[in-house]
């Protein structure tokens, strides 16, 4: 099993828990956290914009990311939604272990 913590944005707290709850569902994560608002600054389409964002840190494992990337498509609502899979190199064994069995239908 190897574990992923998946980095994404949404414009708004309730388009942020849906796709925080479908990733549930659907078994694609074991948790979702539903971070405060920040301010986001990038450049789209050759201007220079400011937003307000909701992160979400996406709990999963590499097997479970082709889920995950399907329901983001499916529920984002951003033409390029920031997705962005870093691995998880240590944790705590009985979270990590926690982490395989919610989304074991992926391994």
């Amino acid at each position: 099993m190897e574990p992923l913590l998946i980095l994404t944005n949404l414009p708004d707290v309730a388009s942020a828990e849906k796709l925080a709850h479908a990733l549930i569902e659907h078994r694609a994560a074991a948790c979702v956290n539903v971070l405060a608002a920040c301010r986001s600054i990038y450049r789209w389409e050759g201007a220079v914009e400011t937003a307000v964002e909701i992160p979400l840190l996406i709990k999963t494992t590499r097997a479970a990311y082709p889920l995950v990337e399907e329901i983001v498509r499916v529920h984002h609502p951003y033409d390029v939604p920031e997705l962005i899979a870093t691995p998880i190199t240590y944790g705590l064994p009985a979270y990590l272990d926690w982490l395989a069995a919610e989304t074991d239908k992926h391994e």
